[in-house]
């Protein structure tokens, strides 16, 4: 009997730690114990899986009280197994970045080399010419999974074509994004399948050094991709005459950013690498041509280069089956917010938003309206509820005003305040400003000061046309991405819904009841008993009343947490 604990970043939040501990004071009972990567189905962790006599029983939710009573009786232990729906979720998506995540010991070489690991990068030193795996690459039709969806083959193909006497291989694995989780999975689930694919595109462009720049913020996957590093260097796969064959040498390090958002766009993360601030540079020249220390260096995301071995191994044409015409093979999403399976999904490109938050992600927590999602982070913006049959590929998305980004994806209910939304976002760019562009480092933050006295219930008239005015010279006046697309949400907002805006400067109202300066909580004088109860929760006891008498809220000194209305058994407390 084999026992597998999903043990990513999200096993480890929900109690992971605590079911592995378990499990190893467990000695009465014999049974293989190892540790896997995050599944996917974040919502359902703790997972623990039994595979005996090649069945496989997956139990989810696992507290260290049910890990002894599932092992003594796995098969009738129907309380904890997942149940038909989820499991059919899961068997629905085409796994190509995640097909190991979950499956394998990400700590093991072994278990990636027992499933085809090295095979393609084997095979490519052996049998293959750079222009053959580039033109793969071209017919899979593989577009950077970074956000630009710039053709994969396109920027290998002119890092190929650079002259210079060394060349380079940088991952971009500083994931910013807010609510995208994407790049740290693979990391932690299936490390050894970066390398192998950050190995294929150093022999394509004739780089024999690679370079992961990954965020501080991860320390799980920094200490699994450097286990996965070592073990392949000790197994000679990485280094020089790499499976014995002289002259094929590469290797490989790991360095770890500060935590700047703007190290994801690709010449600051090269400014960072050089010990420099990270700030982005003129283009061109392009990286291929002088990109770290001036050399020719090719910069893909952790997803676009975990696709790579899978295609090489099955064919391009292979990855081309799934997706539409301009979006080919399948993107991997991070589905949070106001959703009920929250967790990673893999689906083909050109499905419907409506099919991925319905479909794999089960529909809105509590059976709410569906209001919008947000695509692409602080850099894409909120597709609305009317357009929910929109397809999930770059063009469809892009003229919806958001971007396919990274890959997250944060689901709101009619409970969200499309204003705040927008300030949120905003506070993130204008943080995360690098300050030298003036349109970016001023530009975003007079947006966000407008945006936060709308929602303190201080708009003024013009205050929509004046957000839109610096939005499109913020856009127009920017060096980099951060600053070209910091606007998107705002935008957006406006567009789709530009009624809570007009709600917030005119009737000084939120619609969602979410703005605190805008709403006020009153107590039903019909409906009140007077338990005494909110009285109680209130922080600042600002609630007045006798026993069994109805209360009343002090206007003046509430300060709107909400306590009250949380706690109240009655419905007697009202948000107006």
């Amino acid at each position: 009997m084999k026992v597998l604990v999903g043990a990513g970043s999200c096993g480890f939040a929900a109690g992971a730690h605590k079911v592995m501990d378990e499990l190893e004071q467990i000695k009465d009972i014999q049974f293989e114990y190892e540790i896997t990567g995050c599944i996917g189905m974040c919502h359902l962790e703790p997972i623990m899986e039994i595979h005996d006599n090649g069945e496989m029983y997956r139990f989810v939710k696992v507290m260290p009280e049910d890990v002894r009573p599932i092992l003594e009786d796995y098969k009738n232990f129907a309380d904890k197994m997942i149940s038909e729906i989820d499991s059919e979720g899961l068997e629905k998506q085409p796994r190509v970045v995640l097909r190991n995540c979950g499956v394998i010991n990400p700590e093991s070489i072994d278990d990636y080399i027992n499933i085809g690991g090295y095979e393609a990068i084997k095979n490519c030193y052996e049998s293959k010419s750079q222009d053959a795996v580039i033109d793969e690459i071209k017919k899979s039709g593989l577009r950077g999974r970074g956000g630009a969806g710039f053709p994969t083959w396109f920027k290998w193909d002119a890092a190929k074509k650079s002259a210079g006497q060394k060349k380079y291989v940088v991952c971009n694995a500083d994931e910013g994004d807010p609510g995208a989780f994407m790049d740290r999975s693979v990391l932690e689930g299936d490390p050894h399948n970066l390398i192998e694919g950050m190995m294929i595109c150093g022999f394509a462009i004739g780089a024999d050094e690679g370079i992961v720049y990954v965020r501080a913020e991860y320390p799980l996957a920094i200490l699994r991709l450097q286990k996965a590093i070592e073990d392949a260097t000790e197994r000679g796969f990485l280094g020089e005459n790499i499976f014995g064959i002289p002259g094929r040498n590469f290797s490989l390090r790991i360095k770890a950013g500060a935590g700047a958002f703007v190290c994801g766009e690709e010449t600051a993360l090269i400014a960072s690498l050089e010990g420099e601030r990270g700030m982005p540079r003129l283009k061109p020249p392009f990286p291929a041509q002088k990109g770290y220390w001036q050399l020719p260096t090719n910069i893909n995301n952790v997803e676009t280069f975990a696709n790579v071995p899978w295609i090489i191994k099955n064919g391009g044409e292979a990855f081309a089956k799934y997706g539409i015409e301009t979006s080919r093979g399948t993107k991997v999403f991070a589905l949070t917010g106001k959703v009920k399976k929250g967790g990673l999904v893999e689906v083909p490109m050109g499905i419907s938003l409506k099919e991925i938050i319905y479909g794999v992600g089960g529909g809105i927590v509590g059976d709410r309206p569906f209001k919008a999602v947000q695509l692409g982070g602080p850099s894409g913006g909120c597709v609305p509820a009317e357009l929910i049959d929109t397809k999930v590929d770059y063009e469809s998305i892009t003229k919806t005003g958001a971007i396919v980004g990274s890959g997250g994806m944060v689901v709101m209910d009619d409970t969200t305040c499309m204003v705040d939304m927008a300030r949120f976002f905003l506070d993130f760019t204008c943080k995360e400003s690098c300050g030298k562009c003036t349109y970016c480092r001023l530009g975003t933050k007079r947006m966000l000061e407008i945006l936060e006295r709308i929602t303190a219930g201080e708009g003024r008239e013009g205050d929509i046309e004046l957000l839109e005015e610096l939005s499109y010279k913020v856009k127009d006046g920017s060096l980099c991405g951060l600053g070209q697309t910091a606007p998107n949400p705002v935008l957006t907002t406006i567009k789709y819904f530009r009624n809570e805006y007009e709600d917030h400067i005119y009737n000084k109202t939120c619609t969602a009841k979410q703005c605190s300066a805008l709403i006020k909580y009153v107590i039903d004088p019909e409906k009140c008993v007077g338990c005494t109860v909110c009285a109680k929760a209130c922080p600042v006891s600002c609630i007045s009343g006798e026993r069994k008498e109805p209360h009343l809220i002090n206007q003046d000194a509430c300060i709107k947490c909400g306590q009250c209305y949380q706690k109240c058994k009655f419905d007697a407390i009202s948000v107006n």
